[in-house]
């Protein structure tokens, strides 16, 4: 039996660099079955194929695409029976979200050590459960997309903006997000277009199902399940939550964008009412809009009034964190 399967995509970004140093990697711990996809239609069959290994922990080493790819097929295709293994996410993508939430920063073959580290242990303390996001628009019948991290509004377009206009500039990448983030504070401030900067996100509304609507223009639309946020901290909540999905709104003006920055940072989100800022918990988010994009660990997907995008949470997903 092998202790770590890792699913690896060696065409994600990182893996262009990283792959080489992985597969030496694994070449000298032979308790790792290493499995590469060239494509995300292959993960179906790679999961099937590692469900045979029986391994104690899978990690997932690939952007966004793949990591959103995997959690997909790894709830819905049933291949590891009713108890799947703990799930670890190397630090590759472009934002490494869920990785940093997980514990795992730095060098991807770090966090891999420390999985194997793990491994060779008793695996319950370091067991962390996670709720997905389910991603459909309300139909029957069709497969939903699953994942732990959506934006929407002017995040998507920023999103969008990093990914079309500023990482094609071959760029490291944190200053590609710096100069996204100072493109798009000139966007807001002057209220400007230009094909240098993000457009103007469109109307859109957001309904929590027993606790109300947000209409309007909306700089930051945010959906998570996560623990750790952008800013490497976390929102306090006054009350109790009411449900699995973390919202998170900002109003399309500097003031509130400011606000809401400001109180991230300094940990205080949601302790307090933040002008302009709004923190919801619930079971189901609807998003309608005329052609208001949203993502969803990096998947694109459009929210329209006659088929507006659906938000639920799944049942708990085991994760293996690999901060003490």
């Amino acid at each position: 039996m092998a202790r770590v399967a890792l699913l690896s995509n060696p065409r994600s970004t990182g893996n262009r660099s990283l792959l080489p140093r992985v597969r030496s990697f694994c070449a000298e711990h032979k308790d790792i079955f290493h499995y590469e996809v060239e494509h995300v239609d292959q993960i179906s069959q790679a999961l099937k194929t590692i469900a045979r290994v029986k391994p104690k922990v899978l990690v997932i080493n690939g952007g966004d695409g793949t990591v959103q790819a995997a959690l997909t097929e790894l709830y819905h295709g049933g291949h590891f029976g009713a108890k799947p293994p703990p799930v670890a996410v190397l630090p590759n993508g472009k934002t490494n979200l869920i990785a940093l939430d997980l514990g795992a920063a730095g060098d991807p073959i770090a966090a891999l050590e420390r999985v194997l580290e793990l491994a060779r242990t008793d695996l319950v303390p370091h067991i962390v459960s996670r709720e997905l996001i389910s991603l459909s628009h309300g139909a029957a019948g069709g497969k939903p997309v699953l994942g732990m991290f959506l934006g929407g509004a002017g995040l998507a377009d920023t999103i969008l903006f990093c990914r079309h206009k500023i990482y094609p500039l071959g760029l490291p990448n944190g200053f590609a997000h710096v100069l996204t983030v100072v493109a798009t504070l000139v966007s807001l401030l002057l209220g400007v277009k230009a094909a240098f900067l993000p457009p103007k996100p469109s109307p859109v509304k957001i309904s929590v199902l027993k606790q109300g609507q947000l209409q309007g223009l909306f700089s930051l639309l945010l959906v998570t399940t996560l623990h750790r946020l952008l800013l490497n901290g976390q929102v306090r909540t006054a009350g109790v939550q009411a449900g699995a999905l973390q919202l998170i709104v900002v109003e399309r003006s500097p003031v509130a964008l400011f606000r809401g920055i400001v109180a991230a940072m300094l940990g205080r989100l949601g302790s307090s009412r933040t002008p302009g800022v709004h923190l919801e918990w619930g079971d189901e988010i609807r998003i309608e809009g005329e052609h208001s994009n949203v993502i969803l660990d990096g998947e694109l997907f459009e929210a329209n009034v006659d088929r507006p995008i659906v938000l639920k949470p799944t049942a708990p997903v085991p994760f293996l964190r690999l901060a003490a």
